[in-house]
């Protein structure tokens, strides 16, 4: 038999971010609760700021009967001479049952001790009490609290609960809360509990009262919303989607407004005021032809007709906050770039300041300026790398650490540094991310590249080492920047070579430790089949940009139809090689053939290693092209001759094939 399942659990407002963190796991959790329970099915998950909801639109009133079966111990082991042994006595004791009940049963192929017995289902009233305690008991939203006299904390005080199965109430209580037939709607609508007296009630109650229950609707809401504002006004709104989910998840009653501030404040350069509004207030800024217009919109909770004193109160809320950024803002134009008082900050400890870095950084960009001769002044270079780091002792920056970099550039620029030396600054962070723009100059490059290398190589340097999921100074992303900077530009870098002449400045540690941890993220970089990542790496290559070509050629020879037949060829070669060593010179005799497939592959291999070809994906397929006569040879042709000459020849020209082949990718690492 199946009835409606209604579980609301009321709590004082959740803050988002923690929701949200935790938002993947709420329903899983439940699920798995109900399946230890033998009661999974159907249900939806449903959040506003003051509540937590679980609906079943049929839930099963009764577990199913089921079987419980014990396995024991051998027969041989359970019976000696006859007489039972403590095994067979103690397993008697675990079933609850007298020995004599016990009977056998295969397993694994051997007798051993057995007990089935019927499980009668239990109510599901009986249980939910318990389910829904485990659920709530287990999400993990980080910090907690305590209140009143309880022991027990959750993130926030619970301060209903609400079980329904059909229209009966189920009895429990959770944090000090005993279950009763209520619940509460919008404060503004109604302060008080709502009596009600089934699931159908609940819902109407709840949708009269103020609060829209679930959060796609009221995702959409706010967006139609914005549309409408957007076409009234003749302006465009910017949605930040994380912003846009914390605004869905601490409303109940969404209501989009158009807020407005002193024009003035539009000296301020853009991205202050719109962090200034996002993260403090919640607020989306607005644009109109692409430029940022002194207005604002606001999700308010409340519920009104006249919403004029919301708008006007979140006006002033704004003012003090970006008054405070134009104070700011003016004092550090006033007081210039300057790296005085970096040598008192610490970076980490054992590698001193950050005007340590800077030094750190500065040997690494020179180095790098040399390698690539990029087509900038060393005036430039020299003047970007000494003021990236400036802003960090601006007072805007103190107050939005976020805006490092950015600042910067803005800052140099107001103090008369060229266009160039500005973008460095202000990009020397990218990439911050897997989809973050990267440096849009080579200059900017190579500034971005000296501080994640310096700050990879030196935390090495004192085995600051990433384990597991730990990786406070996101040297695995500064990997992957480093990655895709050398594929945007072309740089030549060397993981042994270039990273050894860079380390030479710094304290001795493992070069091969560091060598493991960017294979490793080259690995988890390229979206293709890890084996092609792999067969790469293993012919030796360590230029990144080479590696990169390298697994985007090997990549689409491998899927095509006619890999499969050909790796199957050409991994016998590998196989007939292996104990060969593909270093040395591999001197081919054509005076020793003695059959024509010899010749003929021979031939074939003399013109294809004789062509150019324009990429690696050309030349690897000319030589997986050497199939047919690699067939022909591998049924004319016995390797292993009892002439020793012959068969070494013979073995140096399969060896030279697959050492081509070698060059760009190790075909037997290779699995489809």
């Amino acid at each position: 038999m199946f009835k409606t399942l209604l579980i609301e659990i009321g709590v004082e407002e959740l803050p988002a971010v923690p929701l949200l963190k935790e938002l993947k796991n709420i329903e899983k959790k439940y699920a798995d609760i109900l399946e230890k329970n033998s009661l999974l099915g159907e249900f939806e998950f449903y959040y506003t700021p003051r509540r937590l909801v679980i609906w079943h639109r049929e839930f099963q009133t009764k577990q199913e009967a089921s079987v419980e079966e014990f396995f024991g111990a051998p027969l041989a082991v359970a019976y000696k001479d006859g007489k039972a042994t403590p095994a067979a006595e103690g397993f008697a004791r675990k079933c609850g049952v007298e020995l004599a009940e016990i009977t056998t049963a295969q397993k694994n192929g051997k007798e051993v001790l057995y007990y089935k017995r019927d499980k009668p289902g239990q109510e599901s009233v009986a249980l939910l009490p318990e389910i829904i305690e485990t659920w709530i008991k287990s999400l993990d939203f980080g910090k907690s609290m305590r209140w009143g006299d309880l022991k027990e904390s959750f993130i926030r005080p619970i301060r209903w609960v609400n079980v329904l199965l059909g229209d009966e109430l189920v009895d429990m209580e959770l944090f000090g809360k005993r279950s009763a037939k209520h619940t509460f709607v919008h404060r503004i609508s109604n302060f008080e509990a709502v009596p009600i007296n089934g699931a159908k009630e609940y819902f109407e109650v709840l949708e009269n009262g103020g609060v829209t229950l679930f959060a796609e609707q009221r995702r959409e809401d706010i967006l139609s919303q914005f549309q409408a504002l957007e076409a009234q006004e003749a302006l465009n709104i910017e949605v930040d989607e994380d912003l846009l989910a914390e605004v869905v998840a601490i409303t109940e009653h969404p209501k989009a407004l158009l807020g407005t501030f002193d024009e003035e404040f539009l000296r301020l350069p853009p991205e202050v005021i719109i962090t200034s509004m996002k993260e403090h207030q919640r607020y989306f800024p607005v644009f109109q032809n692409g430029k940022l217009l002194n207005k604002f919109v606001v999700v308010s909770n409340a519920l009104t007709e006249d919403y004029s004193k919301v708008i006007e109160g979140n006006e002033k809320v704004l003012r003090p906050r970006l008054a405070d950024g134009l104070f700011f803002y003016d004092n550090d134009i006033k007081n210039g770039l300057s790296t005085d008082g970096l040598e008192k900050v610490a970076f980490f400890k054992g590698l001193g300041s950050v005007a340590d870095k800077i030094k750190r950084e500065t040997a690494i960009a020179h180095a790098l300026y040399e390698l690539y001769e990029i087509d900038a002044s060393q005036e430039d270079l020299d003047k970007a790398i000494s003021l990236a780091k400036a802003d960090l002792m601006s007072e805007m920056v103190y107050e939005f650490t976020e805006l490092q970099g950015l600042m910067g550039g803005y800052y140099a620029l107001a103090q008369g540094e060229n266009e160039a030396v500005a973008l460095a600054i202000t990009e020397q962070y990218l990439p911050d991310g897997e989809e973050s723009a990267l440096p849009s100059t080579p200059l900017s490059a190579i500034i971005a590249m000296s501080l994640k290398l310096d700050t990879l190589i030196a935390l090495f340097s004192i085995n600051q080492i990433p384990t597991g999921s730990r990786d406070p100074f996101a040297l695995r992303r500064a990997v992957n920047g480093i990655i895709r900077i050398v594929n945007e530009y072309g740089f030549a870098f060397d993981i042994v070579k270039t990273m050894n002449r860079l380390a030479l400045s710094y304290a001795p540690f493992e070069m091969h430790k560091l060598e493991a941890f960017i294979l490793e993220r080259l690995k988890q970089f390229y979206k293709v089949n890890p084996s092609i990542v792999e067969a790469v790496l293993a012919s030796g290559e360590r230029e990144l940009v080479s590696i990169g070509k390298k697994i985007e050629a090997l990549n689409t020879i491998a899927s095509s139809e006619s890999f499969s037949e050909a790796s199957a060829t050409f991994k016998r070669v590998a196989n007939i090689t292996k104990d060969m060593d593909m270093q040395a010179s591999l001197d081919v005799e054509p005076h020793l053939f003695e059959e024509d497939a010899e010749s003929a592959l021979h031939v074939r291999y003399i013109d294809v290693i004789s062509t150019s070809y324009a990429s690696y994906e050309e030349e690897l397929d000319a030589l997986l092209g050497l199939k047919p006569e690699l067939d022909q040879f591998f049924d004319d042709v016995m390797v292993n001759a009892e002439d020793e000459a012959i068969k070494n020849n013979r073995k140096a020209l399969v060896g030279s094939i697959y050492k081509s082949i070698l060059n760009i990718a190790d075909i037997k690492e290779v699995s489809i």
